[in-house]
């Protein structure tokens, strides 16, 4: 028997996945440890660090400018302890914000980052990461944006 035009059922972790984002979106400030700490009990450790990710990357988008990212980092710094990828994320996205901010920032820290960062970094304004970029970013890719991007900032 053929089951071709039987619907084709979501894959468990499939399903998950979209309510641990939906879950992230939706919860409280004071709950949102707990919540990281459940999702990453999950036996999918893959799926479960991705869904993490891109809750830390959506949250930190949104509060790596202002007073809030410090205490909130810290807590889920603590909370991501024993992920090494998730910690490593929360690292580059203080380096970010130190980068973005013109706080002190070390050249090698950038250079030996993640080709995300340095993807963000030669996108973004600070004149020192662009030129570190421009020359000794990773990639083709990264150094090219840091190029153009210097080019934009300093219009002849």
């Amino acid at each position: 028997m053929s089951h071709s035009n039987a619907p084709q059922e979501e894959p468990a972790e499939h399903v998950r996945f979209a309510v641990y984002l939906s879950e992230l979106e939706q919860v409280a400030d004071a709950d949102e440890a707990d919540l990281v700490s459940e999702v990453l009990t999950d036996p999918d450790q893959i799926m479960a660090q991705s869904a993490v990710l891109r809750h830390l990357d959506r949250r930190a988008t949104d509060l790596h400018h202002g007073p809030a990212y410090e205490p909130w980092t810290e807590s889920m710094a603590q909370t991501v302890i024993g992920h090494p990828f998730l910690t490593r994320r929360l690292r580059e996205w203080s380096l970010l914000r130190a980068i973005t901010l013109g706080r002190p920032w070390h050249q090698d820290a950038l250079l030996e980052s993640s080709d995300w960062l340095q993807r963000k970094a030669a996108a973004g304004s600070n004149a020192d990461a662009l030129e570190l970029l421009a020359e000794r970013g990773r990639t083709k890719r990264i150094r090219s944006t840091a190029r153009i991007t210097l080019q934009q900032l300093r219009p002849h």
